[in-house]
């Protein structure tokens, strides 16, 4: 049986060097193949539209998407501040993908809704995407298309030196692209969180937009120094890019929620400032920073993913945050070792992301990843 998904990566300065290397490491290729992912590393930007172009003649396959990554990673290696690329190739039904091209607002949503009402397409899609963080209104965007498409998005924010780094059949920047599935293709899809709650789960019960006045209707900053134990409370400036605020996710069935940074914080008015807008009667709970438990937690995700799958995964995409990697698990390659351990020998590509998009919601410091059946 013809293998649908192989991927290769390389990491020769030369990027026609690191292309030729790719191609070769993807094995003889039948013809049947019908999508290409690509992702770089920056010292590959300003050369993206040349590697789409070559890897274009080079396979033959038309359709191409991807983006330059904060990072590149595959099983086993991750790639920061180098030159790397990683090709995955997938031979899917004629008719079973669209891309989409980069767009914002009104062009998204009305390319969403033709897609939906093609053949083949009825019910709900799934769609990979690249959003551009330079793009204010991007997150707009991936609510309006997972809206019009009764869709599930996964992707994450991107970021370059050069405004045009996405790849959606030809090189494009300052939107949202990607590529939309019909329904026929299987994925299994699943998320990661880098953080360990340290508190229970609080009402807000007084807020101005980002400032959390009171919890549980005491003084926020009370509340929060109680949480973080001793250790902490001594000195709470040492709480700076460790613990975090979580948001429980409405509806979710597995205790899910999205991490925002903690803003400030001020003792003597009893407040805290989150990165985001709370409400009064919302939720929020406080969560540490820990490699050991972000170790455990991807570990257990993937094992429930393969699960899910059996044995009909055929490709993966796995998009992690770019405060992830060595920052959280200590060792360079430590993260994707575990991916690699864990999911077993199945071809994937990925990139480190400035936040990472699940369903429709954006979040920070996990880990997302997508198995195709």
């Amino acid at each position: 049986m013809t293998e649908m998904f192989k991927s290769s990566h390389a990491t020769d300065a030369d990027w026609r060097v690191s292309v030729e290397a790719c191609v070769a490491g993807l094995g003889p290729l039948d013809g049947n193949e019908t999508l290409g992912f690509i992702y770089v590393t920056e010292p590959f930007a300003l050369n993206l539209a040349n590697i789409e172009r070559t890897l274009r003649e080079a396979t033959g396959i038309r359709d191409w998407v991807g983006s330059v990554g904060l990072g590149v990673c595959v099983p086993g290696h991750e790639y920061f501040d180098e030159p790397a690329m990683a090709v995955m190739v997938a031979d899917l039904p004629a008719g079973s993908f669209a891309v989409l091209p980069e767009m914002d607002g009104k062009a998204a949503r009305d390319f969403a809704g033709r897609f939906k009402q093609a053949d083949g397409f009825g019910g709900s899609a799934f769609a990979l995407v690249h959003a551009d963080s330079r793009n204010s209104g991007v997150l707009s965007v991936v609510e309006e298309v997972a809206t019009e498409t009764d869709g599930f998005l996964v992707g994450g924010l991107t970021a370059s030196q050069n405004h045009k780094h996405h790849i959606a059949n030809g090189v494009v920047g300052g939107g949202l692209s990607g590529v939309l599935f019909a329904p026929e293709i299987g994925v299994a899809t699943s998320l990661s969180q880098g953080y360990a709650p340290i508190s229970k789960m609080h009402e807000v019960t007084e807020a101005v937009d980002n400032v959390v006045v009171s919890l549980d209707g005491k003084r926020a900053f009370d509340v929060f120094v109680d949480d973080i134990g001793p250790d902490f409370a001594d000195d709470v400036r040492r709480v700076a890019g460790v613990v975090h605020v979580a948001l429980p996710v409405q509806g979710s069935d597995t205790g899910d929620y999205v991490v925002r940074n903690l803003f400030g914080l001020d003792p003597a008015k009893g407040w805290i400032a989150i990165a985001d807008t709370i409400t009064e009667g919302e939720r929020l709970m406080f969560v540490r920073r820990e490699g050991n438990d972000a170790a455990d937690d991807l570990v257990a995700m993937i094992t429930r993913l393969k699960r899910r799958a059996g044995n009909h995964i055929r490709g993966a995409v796995y998009i992690s945050c770019i405060a992830r990697g060595p920052h959280m698990f200590g060792d360079k390659n430590a993260e994707m070792n575990l991916v690699r351990e864990t999911l077993g020998d199945v071809p994937l590509i990925g990139f480190y992301a400035n936040g990472e998009i699940s369903n429709d919601r954006l979040y920070s410091y996990t880990g997302v990843l997508t198995l195709f059946l």
